[in-house]
């Protein structure tokens, strides 16, 4: 509830900040919501994502500048691509500003948006804590629950004004003279006046709703079918990639796998996905601007991931607190450079590849496997989430009492997941440098011994 909290805040203020400026700007009010209501959810979901990742980089101004720096830009690019893939236009544009990509970010935005960030962080943050630890629980969820409600219809009648579905509201009417009559033309009333807020607060937005001719090749593009295959295909090769490097670098074979169902690496299909829809237009572009911004974004992206699953499972699934140069163990300067040279080699060598083959899908065919493959993989994370979990609960010595503790204990004891998940450790275990160096020799001499003993035992047996 604090996020949320914080989201609600920062999107409030970030709302009164932009339309304050377009306001001086044009000398005239203008709402510069996307939203009905004066929210900038763009702000908020910037300040979550940076409270939840950079808090730990507080300590050093300058990563904390330069974490705030990149995620703030990254989420900026995305957002501006979301929008302009699903409302077919431009929210905002900056084209027309030097050292500018895609006209979606730009240099000096950047840099406001990462002193921005570390202002949050290290002031604003804390004064809100004070402020939400002073107000009754109570009140305060219940305020924040009813916001969440209003956010929730505004999106939806924001979103479906510019889907178009304001058009079908005559049809509405006539399919119901009572309710369903009152709430088309209530629908049409506020339809009419979003989209006229829309189109003057964002000019390049005109073009939403434009019909475009479908396209008969499968996964055309880089839209939503080719993004999931390329998670799919991501996930497989990463885990592939990180088994042989174990074997080679540590002298034995380790599984490397994010989920309990087969050989995936949800970080390197993620990363993978994600590095095409935001570089996808700039595919073409020289290999050392390819370097940088695939630098840039795995460090961000691993990091983020590092947070996230220690918050989520309470668990270090990779630490890299004995290797130069690293920051809080999470990522470290040679790791970020395989995520550079890994953006330079999927985009000249492997993306055309595999892109061609995924297109070779019958349409029909695609769509079911696509979404089969979504099922799958939601299940297999799902129950990968509680395999996690309940192996968390048995290191705490928590008894299985609910049905699916018991089936956790049966089909994934510790066992299991020791095999599958070697690096996995609590958060309380990490070490010192010093430590985690001394443990990972251990770990390699006895990985070693224990792939000598298989080796003799396979030649006794045979």
């Amino acid at each position: 509830m604090r996020l949320l909290f914080f989201f609600f805040v920062y999107s409030f203020l970030g709302w009164v900040f932009e339309t304050v400026l377009i306001t001086v700007k044009r000398k005239k009010i203008v709402n510069r919501g996307f939203l009905n209501g004066p929210l900038c959810m763009i702000y908020g979901i910037t300040a979550v994502i940076l409270t939840v990742c950079a808090t730990s980089l507080g300590d050093n101004v300058v990563f904390l500048i330069l974490g705030s720096t990149i995620y703030a830009t990254v989420i900026e690019l995305l957002a501006g691509k979301f929008l302009e893939k699903v409302f077919h236009g431009r929210w905002w544009d900056y084209s027309d500003k030097r050292w500018n990509f895609d006209g979606y970010v730009c240099l000096s935005h950047s840099v406001f948006w990462g002193l921005l960030g570390a202002a949050v962080i290290k002031w604003l943050n804390p004064f809100l804590d004070k402020f939400y630890d002073a107000n009754i629980p109570l009140i305060i969820h219940t305020v924040l629950w009813v916001l969440t409600g209003i956010l929730a219809l505004d999106i939806l009648g924001t979103t479906s004004v510019l889907t178009g579905a304001k058009e079908r509201a005559a049809r509405y009417e006539e399919s119901n003279r009572r309710i369903a009559q009152f709430t088309a033309l209530l629908r049409k009333k506020i339809g009419d006046s979003v989209e006229k807020r829309i189109l003057h607060a964002y000019p390049l937005s005109g073009e939403a709703g434009r019909s475009r001719e479908k396209s008969k090749v499968f996964a055309e593009g880089c839209g939503f079918y080719k993004l999931i295959w390329l998670f799919i295909v991501g996930a497989f090769i990463g885990d592939l990639v990180e088994t042989v490097f174990c074997r080679i670098t540590l002298g034995y074979w380790m599984s490397r796998s994010s989920v309990v169902w087969g050989p995936f690496s949800i970080v390197w299909g993620l990363g993978i996905s994600m590095f095409t829809a935001i570089l996808y237009q700039h595919r073409n572009r020289s290999d050392s601007a390819l370097f940088v911004a695939g630098t840039l974004l795995g460090g961000a992206f691993e990091y983020f991931c590092s947070v996230f699953t220690e918050l989520a499972f309470g668990t270090i699934f990779w630490d890299y607190s004995s290797v130069p140069f690293n920051l809080a163990g999470r990522i470290n300067l040679l790791y970020c450079f395989f995520w550079g040279i890994a953006s330079v080699v999927w985009f000249k060598y492997a993306y055309k590849k595999i892109s061609a083959l995924i297109e070779k899908i019958p349409m029909r065919a695609g769509k079911i496997l696509t979404w089969l493959m979504i099922v799958f993989m939601a299940c297999n994370m799902g129950v990968s989430c509680l395999a996690l979990g309940r192996y968390q609960e048995r290191r705490a010595g928590v008894e299985a009492t609910a049905p699916w503790q018991e089936l956790m204990d049966q089909y994934y004891g510790d066992d299991v997941m020791r095999r599958i998940y070697p690096k996995a450790k609590d958060l309380n275990m990490r070490g010192t440098p010093a430590e985690e160096a001394a443990r990972q020799a251990d770990e390699s001499v006895n990985g070693s011994a224990n792939e000598t003993s298989r080796q003799t035992n396979d030649a006794a047996d045979g």
